[in-house]
């Protein structure tokens, strides 16, 4: 998937639009956000996930590899006057980590993009302070019909498998729940994909 290509029409998707409110109330249900927190949202887009919680947190990053996502973001923050917002050109594959520690991380269908998740996951682990949260919402295991021929990531993930993942990674607490049901046209008809919320602790 080309994310420059699609940049300038993500945002006019009510489906995306509607899963990052569905995703934003799944998280301020399931962490106790509070007001001095900086957060790192990893894998951004546009930041649509981190304008429906930028109300809630004292300072965001927003980080993604894509140039066109960025360019997009810092059009919106501009637009907003949002000054706790700030776009970071960030990769933990291939990028040094920011030196920067976060009270909170998030994801939105970030991960099954991302070959190594281990080693994503370790990176983040290192990214916040102790006690800090990380929140992932993904999809749930399917059957490679979301992106359909050609796509190389993760068709989903099995929560258990991730679960351990995140574990071996330093998390502990780990909890999954149902976040959004996705309806998504394919060679088959409009197919519905859970996506999971899975939220951890940094010991």
């Amino acid at each position: 998937m080309h994310f420059d290509d699609k940049a300038k029409t993500w945002d006019s998707d009510p489906i995306k639009r509607e899963r990052a409110f569905a995703v934003a109330a799944a998280i301020r249900r399931r962490i106790p956000l509070s007001s001095d927190w900086h957060a790192l949202e990893y894998g951004c887009g546009t930041g649509l996930l981190s304008f429906a919680l930028h109300a809630e947190l004292s300072r965001i990053t927003l980080a993604d590899s894509s140039p066109g996502m960025l360019a997009v973001l810092e059009d919106k923050i501009a637009a907003t006057g949002f000054s706790h917002l700030h776009p970071l050109a960030l990769d933990l594959v291939t990028d040094p980590p920011p030196a920067e520690r976060y009270d909170l991380i998030y994801t939105l269908m970030t991960l099954h993009h991302v070959a190594d998740v281990g080693r994503l996951l370790r990176a983040l682990h290192g990214l916040l302070r102790p006690g800090g949260w990380l929140a992932i919402a993904d999809l749930d295991r399917e059957d490679g019909s979301f992106h359909g021929p050609g796509f190389t990531g993760h068709n989903g993930f099995d929560r258990t498998a991730l679960r351990v993942q995140l574990m071996r990674a330093g998390f502990d607490e780990v909890d999954f729940s149902t976040c959004y049901a996705m309806k998504k046209a394919t060679d088959r008809g409009v197919r519905e994909y859970p996506l999971f919320l899975a939220v951890a602790n940094r010991p």
